[in-house]
């Protein structure tokens, strides 16, 4: 089966900073995968690649391929095409991906718009307005009527995130890249939004590159991880294999921390 995702020997650098060194990873159709590393390590960085969405001043080298598609040297127009339809991004702060002037039915409404035009339709407007509250019942927002006509800041974190994660859907990716997507939210709100990101992407058969520091929430909810370190790959493998016995001494150590930090919760008055 071939690639989804497929980075091979990806090196980022500034004019001074080398920020990537030859990193390699691949995604299968429908596999899930997690990419992990401290603060730094370049997890995101590799994401942002993997979509054509480095700042001006990152050079990149090496190849991508999305959906058989080349990414670095792409041209913007190539890089739209492949957006929203190949892959399809959800940030760690919902806000980053939200207009703070424009209500939230109007910024679903915006994808679903696109997708309707790359498919070679045209929606009414009545259309238009039940595409986007189904797309909100899909993410399990309460009342959508009222949420449609709110603001970013009228609603929760958690709420946001759910927005978040429907227009990330709905151009229907065929990968959905979850950069953190819970570290700013509550421990409820967290495991809802992961409960809801496991049922989306096993409903819709996509693939996953889930990117976290937080062990046991990979653990959860991939097939596979890949550990990053000052921006290379230090390890790779099935996501139990990795955790249960690492090979390498900074893998050793991610999960030493993970089980102190159990451990210490577990103690706790």
């Amino acid at each position: 089966m071939s690639a989804l995702l497929d980075i091979k020997q990806l090196s980022l650098h500034t004019e001074n900073v080398r920020l990537l060194y030859g990193v390699d990873l691949t995604i299968a159709p429908g596999e899930r995968v997690g990419l992990i590393g401290e603060s730094g390590s370049g997890k995101s960085l590799t994401a942002m690649a993997a979509t054509g969405l480095l700042p001006t001043n990152i050079r990149a080298s090496g190849s991508i391929t999305l959906a058989g598609r080349p990414v670095i040297d792409a041209s913007e127009h190539q890089l739209n095409l492949l957006r929203g339809s190949a892959a399809a991004v959800v940030f760690q702060e919902p806000l980053t991906a939200l207009d703070p002037l424009m209500r939230i039915g109007r910024q679903i409404a915006e994808p679903l718009r696109r997708r309707a035009a790359r498919d070679g339709q045209r929606l009414s407007g009545t259309e238009l307005d039940a595409a986007v509250l189904a797309m909100m019942g899909d993410v399990a927002l309460p009342d959508p009527e009222r949420i449609a006509r709110a603001y970013p800041h009228e609603i929760s974190g958690g709420q946001r995130q759910r927005v978040a994660i429907a227009m990330a859907l709905a151009c229907k990716p065929s990968l959905l890249i979850a950069d953190e997507p819970t570290t700013a939210l509550d421990v409820t709100t967290q495991a809802e939004i992961l409960c809801l990101l496991d049922r989306l992407v096993r409903e819709r058969n996509m693939a996953l590159l889930f990117i976290s520091h937080d062990l046991p929430v990979v653990a959860g909810i991939v097939d596979r991880v890949v550990v990053l370190r000052q921006g290379e790959v230090v390890e790779a493998g099935p996501v139990h294999q990795v955790f249960a016995h690492p090979q390498h001494a900074y893998t050793q150590s991610l999960v030493a921390a993970a089980h102190a930090f159990d451990t210490a919760l577990g103690a706790a008055p």
